[in-house]
């Protein structure tokens, strides 16, 4: 599927308003891909988008999914406390933490009777069943890995590919085990590594995410034997991103530090340092979605505040190098940046 790509560069799917219709059209339209993503949509939400986007472009497009974790069952009473405080900061109430599975099997019922081109899943395996449901109607399956392990167990339930995410990526990790007693949910490899590392345990075409706002770092991850590079950080701007104005404020700055932290969601994700993140990081458990029930508001006003010391600012590390233009030119821009990196590699080689 990638591999034919005439730009192979894929515009992530990032949840919670950055991904719009008109950024994966656009990114279509530029001979590159784009996914819709359905993490936090509700089925109807995301049959709209799916139509939205046909409305808008003949190009092939993706959708993602969160694969549903296990219930945790900490005690969550003291984090619901500190929300407290911080709700009434902003004149608001905290949410109600609680689990659900973000309307998954209705979202993949939606998919197979749309016959979507691509599916990716992220934070776990989809069921072997869900795989071959999506097979029958000819959809291309991918899942999200961050170690060679992963990339084992999702070519055994019949992965198509894999996106390998390194650790500079902005927003969640796609751990698939979140190991509460890590800050970082489980191994952490860099990009290339983890390339490295997981082509030596599968064949299946990989597509490189993490840390990739340059065309420069597209040439290196193609070199390093991915088929497209995924980029999620390098649109956040973009004109048809839906990204937060206090938000894009905040990057256009480039003055702050990245870490991961479960302070907003309860998984551990990267994003740009803040007050919230400062303050409420060592004392947040290991509870998606719970936790992201619970912030959601005192998120929401933060933003309709211009205030951007209680948002999750989900970026990658190298967040200051993008800019802020139309999806296309983005996207094109990357690609003759690519090509000049990659002939000043081949030069190099004689």
């Amino acid at each position: 599927m990638f591999e034919s790509l005439r730009v192979p560069v894929i515009a992530a799917p990032m949840a919670g308003g950055p991904t719009t219709p008109e950024l994966v059209a656009a990114a279509g339209r530029a001979g590159a891909f784009g996914y819709l993503a359905g993490g936090y949509l509700t089925a109807a939400s995301l049959a709209g988008q799916i139509a939205a986007v046909r409305g808008l472009s003949n190009s092939a497009f993706g959708v993602n999914l969160f694969v549903p974790g296990i219930r945790s069952t900490v005690d969550l009473r003291g984090y619901v406390e500190r929300v407290g405080w911080e709700a009434a900061r902003y004149g608001t109430e905290p949410g109600e933490p609680r689990w659900d599975d973000d309307g998954y099997s209705a979202k993949l019922d939606l998919l197979v009777e749309s016959r979507v081109p691509v599916v990716s899943f992220t934070f776990g395996l989809p069921g072997e069943s869900d795989v071959e449901r999506l097979h029958e109607v000819g959809t291309t399956v991918v899942v999200t890995v961050t170690t060679p392990e992963e990339a084992r167990e999702a070519a055994e339930v019949g992965a198509d590919a894999l996106c390998v995410q390194g650790f500079e990526a902005g927003g969640h990790r796609s751990v698939f085990h979140d190991d509460p007693a890590d800050p970082c949910g489980g191994a952490s490899y860099g990009l290339l590594a983890a390339l490295r590392l997981v082509s030596a345990v599968t064949d299946l075409p990989l597509v490189a995410a993490g840390g990739l706002v340059a065309g420069a770092d597209i040439a290196a991850v193609l070199t390093a034997g991915a088929v497209a590079a995924q980029l999620g950080t390098a649109f956040l701007r973009a004109d048809e991103a839906g990204t937060n104005a206090t938000q894009r404020q905040v990057l256009a700055a480039g003055d702050r530090p990245t870490a991961v932290t479960r302070a907003f969601s309860g998984r551990p994700a990267r994003g740009l340092v803040n007050r919230f993140l400062r303050e409420h990081s060592e004392h947040a458990p290991a509870a998606y979605p719970q936790l992201h029930r619970l912030t959601r508001p005192v998120r929401s006003a933060s933003g309709q505040a211009g205030d951007p010391e209680a948002m999750s600012l989900w970026a990658g590390q190298t967040y200051p190098l993008a800019g802020a233009l139309p999806a296309d030119e983005i996207i094109g821009r990357l690609w003759r940046d690519a090509r000049e990196a990659a002939h000043r590699t081949a030069r190099r080689f004689g």
